[in-house]
């Protein structure tokens, strides 16, 4: 960051009423400056330094750094360990008392040393599942809610998975193909509200989403005659790509994730397709007086004439799974490729109307080959050929507290390779690719995060592990 970017902020932050104020005009003899100097790390990689003065405001220092024009006085800098790739730098000194004096110049060096590796391992949570493809929970709840493809949701609760399931919908679903029961979300107000919601694929291979309620009675228990349509999607014709997550954003609004209808190579041309719901990521507002939703005012074509205003991105496949970062304000989608690419997409949670591409282009390639007109299309940040997988699940940016070296960081796998990998985005690129070498487990189905923020994989073995330091 400039040192003009960190002026004003630290001016506001480290005002010290320098010397019985002085009436302005003499910043050389009422100010000094601070150098903090950062070695050790590798190119690129950024230190987790922060200065803080009288008043107990601080200013975080990511890499060498003069702040200019400080009041004079007391200033402690303070270093905490970071992570690049899997191992772990320790700070050297961690924390410093330094002086800053009238008219002159401050230092502190920070050095960084590799301390050691950090290595992940699977905890068994629980097992005897039913083709697990989902886990959440409420906020504030330590129970974990597991989704069975067959139609029914699962409680695990102090270790233990409880023999009735806390939904069971198995007569309203079919697991032919792609299809069956595929995720959940809790509303926000779950806890005063007990609403939630289902996305699955009904028995004529439709896409439905359904709203229901806890029982009043038992909180181990929905209601099963509390349902309500909230959306229904025709998918008729094949029985893959049928998308499969809801989730709702941190704007409170709840996403659906479409796949582009199935057959492959979009035949029926969803995906670029304003018209239609299947190739998209939708986002409808279930709390409006207008029910079951209202298409948000701030939709990219809400009140468009030809144009379905529950769009809020398109060109996708099949969004599997995607995830939201509240703490950078961050929307991740993994989508999932046609023969050659598997992709991720980042982009900021209010970038609305995005094109990623489907099937204009499968992850950075044109598809089915060059050439291709790639203007007004986002590309992902990180995509990967069939050498490495086939199928990509996508995850979640670790934000738990048992591994905090790890915040930050997204983690995803393959539905073929079964393989653990993770990387950090920064500055608009995929950094810090890390194979967290996880071996020998079934295919990874899907991840789940409980309410901590700490990361779950679900596998075809009907078991779900949490992923922990080894």
């Amino acid at each position: 960051m400039p040192v003009d970017s960190l002026r004003l902020p630290l001016l506001a932050v480290f005002m010290l009423a320098a010397c019985g104020g002085g009436g302005g005009g003499g910043g050389g003899a009422t100010t000094g400056d601070l150098t903090i100097t950062v070695g050790g790390l590798p190119a690129g990689a950024s230190a987790s330094v922060s200065v803080s003065g009288t008043g107990g405001s601080s200013q975080t220092v990511a890499q060498t750094q003069t702040f200019a024009s400080l009041a004079a006085g007391a200033y402690a800098v303070t270093a905490a360990n970071v992570t690049v790739g899997a191992t772990i730098y320790a700070p050297q000194p961690a924390s410093q008392a330094v002086t800053v004096d009238f008219g002159t110049t401050a230092s502190a060096t920070v050095t960084y040393a590799p301390q050691g590796a950090i290595a992940l391992a699977l905890q068994q949570v629980a097992t005897g599942l039913d083709s697990p493809l989902f886990l959440t929970t409420p906020a504030g709840d330590a129970r974990l809610f597991v989704v069975e493809r067959p139609g029914r949701i699962r409680i695990v609760q102090n270790g233990e998975l409880l023999s009735t399931p806390f939904l069971d919908i198995h007569n309203r679903t079919t697991t032919d193909g792609e299809r069956g029961f595929l995720s959940m979300a809790f509303h926000p107000q779950y806890a005063t509200n007990g609403l939630f919601y289902v996305y699955y694929t009904d028995l004529n291979g439709d896409i439905a989403i359904d709203r229901f309620s806890v029982s009043a009675a038992n909180p181990d228990v929905a209601d099963p005659l509390s349902v309500v349509r909230v959306l229904f999607i025709p998918h008729p014709t094949f029985s893959n790509h049928n998308g499969g997550l809801l989730a709702f954003g941190t704007d409170g609004f709840l996403y659906i994730g479409t796949g582009d209808g199935g057959g492959g190579g979009d035949p029926a041309a969803n995906a670029q397709n304003t018209n239609t719901l299947l190739g998209k990521l939708l986002r409808i507002d279930v709390d409006a007086a207008v029910q079951p939703y209202a298409i948000p005012a701030s939709n990219p074509y809400a009140n468009q004439a030809g144009k379905r205003g529950e769009i809020w991105a398109y060109g996708l496949r099949n969004p599997w799974r995607y995830s939201f970062d509240a703490a950078a304000g961050l929307l991740y989608i993994a989508d999932v490729g046609q023969g050659r690419r598997e992709e991720v997409d980042v982009t900021g949670v209010d970038q609305a109307g995005l094109n990623y591409g489907w099937n204009i282009m499968e992850g950075m390639l044109c598809y089915p080959g060059d050439p291709c007109d790639r203007q007004g299309l986002t590309p992902p940040v990180l995509d990967y050929d069939h050498g490495a997988g086939c199928s990509i699940t996508g995850g979640y940016v670790y934000r738990g507290n048992t591994i905090p070296e790890l915040r930050g960081r997204y983690f995803y796998s393959d539905l073929c390779a079964g393989w653990l990998k993770s990387f950090l985005y920064s500055n608009g690129a995929a950094t810090e690719q890390t194979d967290w070498n996880i071996q020998n487990v079934a295919p990874i189905y899907s991840f789940g995060q409980d309410a901590q923020g700490e990361l779950y994989i679900l596998s075809g073995n009907g078991t779900v592990y949490r992923i922990v330091r080894q």
